[in-house]
Order: structure tokens, then C-alpha cells, then sequence
């Protein structure tokens, strides 16, 4: 039974990789656009930074709410009581998170200028003035993504992940369609109602799924679920305030460096469809099953989930990190450099990029045993981690921004991501044993050491590239393709050649063959 769930996992992983992939891709070519129409001038600052407020907020504030309390309780109910008491939990869950995001994108949008002050106070008087404008148009994303967030636990729950994945793809169509049709004309203040737009696109596009289900929202507000949801709430809450809380210190930093801020959110963004594309699918995919794993209180297929799953996802992640890092700034110079792009973009985004994907593997790890911990509805360890990774980060940007500029936040983020994921990994240890066997510690060194001889490789071959070629798209597409590719092969080699342990897992899923 254990290995058909795995195979069935592994597709739709695939597939939600696939379609999450889509996505990515047009988040990306819509960054490209507002590059190539805004560079990292004033424009592109102020818009960054009012698009990033309020998802931070909502990330400190719902994020948890939904994903850590709703989504494990959501399933209980499924387990033990029925769809029809589930979906009576889930309408008074959508009633109240409607109300309080409501409330909280008008104040957001009443306190507009003094949250700008705040969160980007290196900002001089006209980039700070178009900012606050732009956070009264965009802080409502706050009321849509909560309700897109709810209904996506809902499907994930009821086994369906192809239409969530799709979310991303259908609300950038719509900001890249505006890019196409009426940047010139409406500008950066357009952008933000198109964002707008796009998120409630994310909403509507949900609908038809879930009547296929049978599901129909009633406007509830009182179901016994919603307190156990709120009592998860409480930790879980303090301990999620830490990716956004992190982001809003960098991002403050960040105001006081010319472009800073800007360049700051591209290499986020390219950094996140690196990691967000394999970290995030495996999560969503695994997150229910955790939680249904938990409800039945089966601790030996939850250790299985768990060490297959960091096995799995730090094989991926190791070699994307070395090679994301060494080819940071041929990846920006092709991807941006064209338009208002100049090189002084390439090398400010580069070199944060370069930093940020160093804490891509303790990024999965985190993310993974997190979810593990919620499924239980333990908060503790994730709020302690929290803790680790706040204190860690904020010490970091101060000590680092006088001495590397934007590449010292870039740094402190990763530092911050990487030790609190330990934290985490030793709490899950003393409860599941054999996670960190010698076996799999082992296989996580040769990890390592394999993506350490490839992002060598990768950046002799860059180097070497780079001298004998003259600038031009064809000579840019090269110079990340060819090394990317001599890395792959590379470090499957080397795999093969260390003996890791997951290799052979993976291969025997693939034949459909239990692992050994």
C-alpha cells in the first residue's frame, strides 16, 4: 500500500512540478517585463516594496492560519467525521478569514503613508509618496488571497492539486497581458490594479472544482472546529511571522541602497521558481498526507514520509543551489539585461542572488519539517526555529549591510534559513528514529561534496566560455546552458560514482520496485 501512495505521489508530484513550473515561467517573464520597462529606478522600488507589504502581512497573519491550523483539522474532520461536517468547518473558516482579511486591507489601506515610513524609511519623499499610493491599490490582495489560500486547502484536501497549481499561471497571464496591452499608457499605477485583477483571477478560477466536489460555501460563523483551529493558530501564528518578518527587515535595509530594494525582490524572485518549484510541490503534495497520517496516529508511515521526502528533495536542491549561485550573473544578464536594464542591474541582483541561494537547502528542509510538525498540530518546535532564525537574521543585516551592501542581507537571509532548518532537524530527530542514521547523514555529505566538484566545473566552464565569446543573445543563452548542462551530467556521475543512497531509491520507484 505504502509504495502505490509513493508512486502515485511521484506523478503527482510530476505533474504539479510541471504545471507549478508554468507558472513560474510566467512569473518570471512578467518580472522580465517590469525590468525592461522599470529597471531598478524609483518606480520599480516603490511598486516592489508595496507589492511586498502586504504579502508579508498576510504571510505573518493568515498564512498560518490556513495552511498549519486549517488544512490539519480540515483533514481530521475529513478522516473522522465526513465531507459533510468538513465542509461545514471549512464555510465558517471562509467566513471569518473573509471578515478579518477585509478589515485588515482597510486599514492597511488607511494607514498607507506610515506603514511606507516604517518598512522602506531609506526612501526619499517621491518614491515613499508613489508607494503609498501604490499599497492603497494593492493591500485588497490581502481579502483575495486569503480566500484563494482557504479554497486551495480545500482541493489539496480532496486530493485534486492540478487546478491550485495552476493558480500562479492564471493570475500572471493576466499581469502579463497588461504589460502587452497597456503598460505604456496607464504606467506602474495600472500594474498594481492589473496585480489586483490577477489575484482575484485566483479566486474565481477555483470555483468550478470545487462544485464538482459538491462543496457549497453557507455563510457560517460559529462551528466547534473553529476553536480548535484558533488554539493551533496561536504558535503556529508566531512561528510563521518569521519568512515575512525576515523579508520586511531585509526589504528596510534594502530602502537605504540605491535600487536595493528592487534588486533585491528579482533575486527573491528568481531564487523562489528555483527552489519554490521542487520544495513547494513536494510540500503541498505531502502536507495532507502528513495530516491524515496523524490523524490516524501512524508514526512509522509518517517517519517513511518524512525521510523520503528530505532524501529525495535535498538530491534536487544541493546541485540547484551550487549552480544557482555560481551562474547568478549570466542567469541575470539573460533573463533581465535589455530595456532600462543596465549592467549595474545585473551586478546589484546578481550578487544578492549569489548569497540568497545559498539557503536554498536549509529553505526545503525548513519548509518540509514545518509541515511535519503542523500536520501534528505541534507548534513548538517551529515557533523555536522561528525564534532562532529572527534573532539570527536581524544581528546579521546589521552587521552585514555596512560590509557587503545588498549581497550582506542576501547573506543574512541565507544564514537565517539555514539554522533554524537545524533546529528543526534535530526536534524531528529525537521523535523519528533513523532520520539522521549515519546512513543518511552520509548520503547528505556526498550530497554536498558532489554539488561542490560540479558548481567547480560549472564555473571553469563559465569562465572559459565567457573569454572566447563576444556579447550577443546567442553567446548569452550559451553561457548558462552549456555549463548548466555539463553541471547535470556532472554531478549524476558523481551520484552514481559516491553511491548515494538516493539514487538507487529513486530509480527503484521508477521501475516500480520497492525501495530498499
Amino acid at each position: 500500500m505504502r509504495e502505490e501512495q509513493q508512486k502515485k505521489n511521484i506523478r503527482t508530484i510530476g505533474i504539479m512540478m510541471a504545471l507549478t513550473l508554468l507558472g513560474k515561467v510566467l512569473g518570471l517573464v512578467r518580472d522580465i517585463l517590469l525590468g525592461q520597462n522599470f529597471a531598478t529606478g524609483m518606480a520599480a522600488d516603490a511598486f516592489m516594496t508595496a507589492s511586498r507589504i502586504p504579502r508579508n502581512f498576510f504571510d505573518a497573519i493568515f498564512a498560518s492560519a490556513i495552511s498549519a491550523s486549517f488544512i490539519p483539522v480540515f483533514n481530521e474532520y475529513l478522516e473522522k467525521q465526513g465531507k459533510e461536517e468538513a465542509f461545514r468547518l471549512s464555510s465558517a473558516f471562509i467566513t471569518l478569514m473573509t471578515l478579518l482579511t477585509a478589515a485588515f486591507s482597510a486599514l492597511g489601506m488607511l494607514f498607507a503613508e506610515p506603514l511606507t515610513a516604517l518598512l522602506a524609511d531609506g526612501f526619499d519623499a517621491q518614491t515613499a509618496a508613489l508607494c503609498a499610493q501604490l499599497l492603497r491599490v494593492l493591500f485588497p490582495t490581502v481579502l483575495f488571497t486569503g480566500l484563494a489560500f482557504s479554497l486551495v486547502g480545500i482541493l489539496q484536501s480532496l486530493g485534486e492539486f492540478n487546478i491550485p497549481a495552476l493558480l500562479s499561471t492564471a493570475s500572471n497571464a493576466v499581469i502579463i497581458l497588461y504589460y502587452l496591452l497597456f503598460v505604456r499608457r496607464f504606467g506602474v499605477m495600472g500594474l498594481a490594479f492589473a496585480f489586483l485583477a490577477g489575484w482575484s483571477v485566483q479566486v474565481l478560477i477555483q470555483l468550478p472544482a470545487l462544485r464538482r466536489f459538491g462543496y457549497r460555501w453557507s455563510p457560517l460563523l460559529r462551528h466547534e472546529g473553529l476553536h480548535k483551529i484558533i488554539l493551533l493558530a496561536g504558535p503556529v501564528l508566531v512561528s510563521t511571522w518569521v519568512q515575512p518578518l525576515n523579508l520586511t527587515v531585509a526589504t528596510r535595509y534594502a530602502s537605504h541602497i540605491a535600487g536595493g530594494a528592487s534588486a533585491l525582490e528579482y533575486a527573491n524572485t528568481l531564487y523562489t521558481i528555483v527552489s519554490g518549484v521542487f520544495v513547494l510541490s513536494i510540500a503541498n503534495v505531502i502536507f495532507p498526507e502528513m495530516s491524515r497520517y496523524a490523524a490516524r496516529a501512524d508514526e512509522t508511515a509518517m517517519g517513511e514520509s518524512i525521510s523520503g521526502t528530505l532524501s529525495a528533495m535535498l538530491f534536487l536542491l544541493a546541485p540547484m543551489a551550487a549552480g544557482l549561485s555560481t551562474l547568478a550573473r549570466p542567469v541575470v544578464r539573460l533573463l533581465y539585461e535589455r530595456g532600462e536594464w543596465g549592467a549595474d542591474s545585473t551586478e546589484l541582483t546578481a550578487g544578492a542572488l549569489a548569497f540568497l541561494s545559498l539557503g536554498m537547502l536549509g529553505y526545503g528542509v525548513q519548509i518540509i519539517l514545518s509541515r511535519a510538525f503542523y500536520a501534528e498540530q505541534k507548534g513548538k518546535e517551529p515557533l523555536v526555529a522561528g525564534a532562532v532564525s529572527v534573532i539570527v537574521n536581524i544581528i546579521l543585516c546589521q552587521l552585514m549591510s555596512p560590509l557587503l551592501g545588498l549581497r550582506g542581507l542576501a547573506l543574512a537571509s541565507a544564514v537565517s534559513l539555514i539554522l533554524p532548518a537545524l533546529v528543526l532537524l534535530f526536534a524531528a530527530a529525537r521523535r523519528y528514529r533513523g532520520l539522521l542514521s549515519r546512513e543518511a547523514v552520509t548520503d547528505v555529505a556526498k550530497m554536498l561534496v558532489a554539488s561542490a566538484l560540479m558548481g567547480a566545473a560549472v564555473w571553469y566552464a563559465y569562465g572559459a566560455l565567457d573569454a572566447r565569446l563576444s556579447d550577443g543573445t546567442a553567446a548569452r543563452v550559451l553561457l548558462v546552458a552549456v555549463p548548466t548542462l555539463l553541471g547535470v551530467v556532472i554531478y549524476m556521475i558523481l551520484a552514481v560514482l559516491l553511491r548515494i543512497g538516493t539514487v538507487g531509491q529513486i530509480k527503484a520507484l521508477l521501475r516500480g520496485r520497492k525501495p530498499s
